[in-house]
């Protein structure tokens, strides 16, 4: 047997590099940054904020590094359920890979709809007269046309995607140049007093939050690797895509970033009334070349906030199908679309709980929905497939291993420390929102949830375990007592 396994249930294998790159930056990019820049002012307390997106692209690229090493060796349909299956399979079963799939069938969809929400705000800058309500139909009217597109085959999509990819290019590109034509190094290196004072503990909490809100900007550097089976030569091309994005992204963030600080004074972004806290490249726009020329830009930053939700749920609608085919999640999320071949009920759920989630961040605050998605991702997803890593070098040393992660276990060590870091500050960045609390509980009842399953499936602890290393080169399924 092959150790890069042709494509499970019917997959088609046509998504080459630059189109994995192009769905890893589009997704990344959407409309994170364009409103996150006013949130991560707000944490630091000024233009040092910065530090936030520099510390979240060392997460992101150490994070990726994990997701390189891991999508190369096990290129299957579904990113994390694969990694976890294949890891935590010989102690605890199926248990691992359930709970992935529990989680992620929320916090993907969360994701999205933080682009939503910032697909609203930016086009209440051209119609400032839109009101809630109608700006909650806008929004559900978006994710319903993103479901409607994505129900075709993978082919057309990757045109579709290679195409809003370009958009967000000029996008951000146009934000960059407009800062650049009138950047004010006094305005953008106004540090408060006491900015770096690293014995403060304000600051360090001030870290944190930044730190969440840079990893939020740069997820979606591991998309494709939930369509490990799509992929074309997923050994060279998942790992490059995933680095590839990264380090492009980043550079992006920080022009973007430093730019932007550098023509609106920052302490416009900590005023709630001001055009700068809620559409602030919109302002950048303004500024510089006029009215008309950041209407024009607004709009290509609209298209960017779709792309990143296509592709998002392009990608997340893919997890639930292989658990459901290994009978580790509901069946009927193994059925494909009879001619396109992509999972239907996956997409339509996923399009449900953005629709939900699109409304709890519209009643809310976008730094409270960013708080809580990642916490519910830390311990199920990040700190798991940190673990993975080492369990399947020393379970697994036969897997066929394209990529291996560099400077092994240091880009581990990083990213564990970045992932507590911010899942142990996250109560005091969200006074009375309990984030934590909320993801412990949704961990609990997902594990309440897999009792009954595996009860009702009759695997452990209710019946055998069954070891599967399908990846390896020679396919062995061991079963053991219960």
């Amino acid at each position: 047997m092959s150790g890069t396994p042709p494509s499970a249930g019917g997959f088609v294998r046509r998504i080459g590099l630059f189109q994995a790159t192009a769905i890893n930056m589009s997704q990344m990019c959407g409309i994170g940054p364009f409103v996150t820049i006013p949130l991560m002012v707000a944490a630091f307390g000024g233009p040092q904020a910065v530090i936030g997106f520099v510390a979240g692209a060392i997460l992101a690229l150490a994070d990726g590094l994990i997701w390189a090493e891991l999508g190369a060796s096990l290129p299957g349909s579904g990113g994390s359920y694969v990694y976890l299956r294949q890891a935590f399979q010989y102690r605890t079963g199926r248990l691992m890979p359930f709970l992935f799939v529990w989680t992620a069938m929320l916090f993907i969809p969360l994701i999205m709809s933080t682009g939503v929400v910032g697909f609203v705000q930016y086009l209440g800058y051209l119609a400032p007269d839109l009101g809630k309500t109608s700006g909650d139909l806008i929004g559900l009217g978006i994710i319903a046309l993103v479901v409607l597109l994505l129900w075709r085959g993978i082919e057309h999509i990757a045109r579709i995607t290679a195409a809003m990819w370009v958009v967000m290019i000029a996008s951000v590109a146009l934000v960059i140049i407009a800062a650049a034509t009138h950047f004010s190094p006094h305005l953008a290196f106004d540090y408060p007093v006491g900015a770096f004072e690293l014995t403060s503990s304000q600051f360090w909490i001030g870290f944190a939050a930044g730190l969440t809100i840079g990893i939020y900007d740069y997820l979606g550097y591991n998309t494709t690797a939930y369509m490990g089976a799509e992929i074309k030569d997923p050994g060279r091309t998942l790992p490059r895509s995933i680095i590839y994005s990264v380090l492009g992204i980043m550079a992006i963030y920080l022009l973007l970033q430093i730019g932007t600080l550098g023509v609106i004074d920052w302490q416009r972004m900590l005023d709630p009334n001001d055009i700068a806290s809620t559409s602030v490249a919109s302002a950048v726009l303004e500024k510089t070349w006029g009215k008309g020329a950041a209407d024009v830009v607004t709009v290509l930053i609209l298209i960017t906030a779709f792309a990143s939700v296509f592709t998002g749920l392009l990608g997340g609608s893919r997890v639930p199908y292989d658990a459901a085919r290994d009978k580790v999640f509901f069946r009927p999320y193994a059925k494909l679309h009879p001619r396109h071949r992509f999972p239907t009920l996956g997409l339509v759920t996923m399009g449900v709980v953005t629709a939900v989630g699109f409304m709890i961040g519209r009643h809310t605050d976008l730094a409270t929905l960013i708080q809580l998605l990642t916490t519910v991702m830390v311990i199920v997803q990040a700190l798991a497939q940190i673990l993975a890593v080492t369990v399947l070098r020393k379970r697994q040393p036969g897997l066929r291993r394209p990529y291996r992660m560099w400077l092994y276990p240091l880009p581990s060590l990083i990213a564990l420390v970045g992932w507590l870091t911010i899942y142990g500050y996250a109560d005091k960045n969200s006074p009375g929102r309990h984030p934590i609390e909320w993801s412990l509980a949704w961990l609990a009842l997902g594990c309440v949830a897999f009792v009954l399953w595996a009860r009702f499936e009759k695997v452990w602890p209710f019946g055998p375990r069954e070891i599967r290393e399908e990846y390896l080169d020679e396919s062995e399924v061991e079963v053991l007592p219960a």
